[in-house]
């Protein structure tokens, strides 16, 4: 037995259920096939975002921020806490509580837009013209439609010989159900997720080390923001070690995981651990998908080859987010879903991979996008640059956080704004003026000229923008 639809989406994550969303909007009749469960074995629409990646971990970056501020920072405002504790249990609690109030939120989207929501892995049959055939884990029926969406996300990569056991081998997964404070805590890989979890166990009370094989920190940054994010990560405790090289990785058990790796001078060094997360990089998910059984090619990387349209090579089958090219990221997802969702309608669904808006959720945040300054040096790009600090900022200096500063580079002939990048308090709303910006292809000199409310964050975004021609008004 089979269920007719227009279009089929398998993957419930960002991409997945955004695409089955728009679809519908559009008047098609909509299925998505999502397999998350809950801890009752529910259904748990979101993929990894919602359940162990961008929405748990902001969660947890924002309780363990609360506690450090409380411990170490609430005296300044004449605030006195006595008998500061830890209840770590309610902390994951609350996690895990936001968690499903997304999922919640997802199933409700599918019910209010009439998306037909189906509980299981789904995998392909066949894929023939105007009909392919999608089966649905545990379920006696298939769906069938001319359309159908790939949006299956991507999985932790592991070290080689050494998996996830999620107890002392710990991927992003296991990093966010810690259930007590470790006492020394290990990472490989400083990259966003390495950073935003040893932010959070560092803030309360974990000895953080982390071990990134690259000699510089945060390459795909900006090299100044990246420098100071440095000093800033450096001064609050956690451990950067670069350039190292990790050799044998040994999980034993109740004592822990040792790590032998060569130091950037070339000395060999052993790191014991009682918890170790690995963050290296994330590999794109096409497991149980029976790809071959539709003729769906697949890259070297295991990720799904589309054209700049999101097109399989077999004609009906399309793919977006973390399963295809590009950058790893919820947002891409989303904005692809709705793309593809929308040219399956004769629309002209639009995604601009040069205004994508990159977030590490740090204290202080880190957000950028188009083009960095050693990327412009690089392509031979003649431009200028302006900076200002939050040191000057009157709101910053308010908040007491004045770490860090924004920056814009611009073309030095026709002034369009062709980079920004943020180091500093909520770095990750401030980018979005200049992803705005940078879409309608504006000036600096635009920015400059806008009237930013005062006090505010933004008018640093406004002052870096005066920079470019050296005509700070503060600074």
């Amino acid at each position: 037995m089979s269920k007719q639809f227009d279009v089929i989406v398998i993957g419930g994550g960002p991409g997945g259920y955004i695409a089955a969303i728009r679809a519908a909007q559009l008047g098609f009749n909509t299925a998505c096939i999502d397999e998350w469960k809950n801890d009752k074995g529910g259904p748990a629409p979101g993929g990894t975002c919602t359940n162990v990646g961008c929405i748990p971990s902001k969660a947890l970056l924002q309780s363990s921020e609360h506690f450090e501020h409380a411990g170490k920072h609430f005296g300044e405002h004449g605030i006195q806490v006595q008998g500061l504790g830890l209840d770590l249990g309610k902390m994951i609690g609350r996690k895990d509580a936001v968690v499903k109030q997304n999922n919640d939120g997802i199933l409700y989207l599918f019910k209010k837009n009439k998306v037909s929501f189906f509980h299981g892995r789904g995998s392909f049959v066949k894929a023939a013209e105007g009909a392919h055939e999608v089966r649905v884990s545990g379920q006696d029926e298939t769906l069938v439609a001319r359309h159908v969406i790939i949006a299956t996300g991507s999985n932790a990569r592991a070290l080689p010989g050494t998996p996830f056991d999620e107890v002392n081998v710990l991927s992003n997964d296991g990093a966010l159900r810690i259930g007590a404070v470790p006492k020394k805590l290990g990472l490989i890989g400083s990259g966003v997720i390495g950073l935003e979890m040893g932010s959070v166990w560092r803030r309360v009370g974990a000895e953080v080390t982390i071990l990134e094989g690259l000699p510089t920190f945060l390459g795909a940054v900006d090299e100044q923001i990246a420098k100071e994010a440095h000093k800033a990560f450096t001064k609050q405790g956690l451990k950067i070690e670069l350039g190292v090289k990790v050799g044998e990785v040994r999980n034993q058990g109740e004592q822990g995981v040792s790590i032998a790796y060569t130091d950037a001078k070339g000395q060999a060094q052993t790191l014991q651990v009682d918890k170790l997360i690995v963050s290296i990089g994330r590999v794109p998910n096409t497991v149980g998908l029976d790809a071959e059984a539709a003729g769906i090619q697949l890259d070297e990387r295991g990720a799904i080859v589309v054209d700049d349209e999101c097109r399989t090579n077999v004609p009906g089958i399309w793919a977006v987010g973390d399963v295809v090219r590009g950058p790893m990221l919820a947002h891409k997802a989303e904005e692809e879903g709705v793309a593809v969702a929308e040219r399956i309608a004769g629309q002209h669904g639009h995604v601009n991979f040069n205004t994508i808006p990159w977030v590490i959720y740090t204290s202080p945040e880190i957000a950028w996008v188009g083009r960095t300054e050693q990327q412009l040096k690089a392509d031979g790009v003649t431009y200028k640059a302006g900076t200002f600090p939050f040191l000057a900022n009157g709101r910053a200096r308010a908040l007491g956080d004045t770490t860090g500063m924004v920056k814009f580079l611009a073309d030095a002939a026709t002034d369009e704004i062709l980079g920004v990048h943020i180091v500093g308090p909520m770095a990750s709303e401030l980018i979005s003026e200049a992803v705005v910006a940078m879409e309608f292809k504006a000036s600096s000199e635009d920015i400059a000229r806008i009237c930013h409310a005062h006090p505010s964050l933004s008018e640093a975004t406004k002052e870096a923008a005066l920079a470019v021609d050296k005509r700070t008004l503060n600074f």
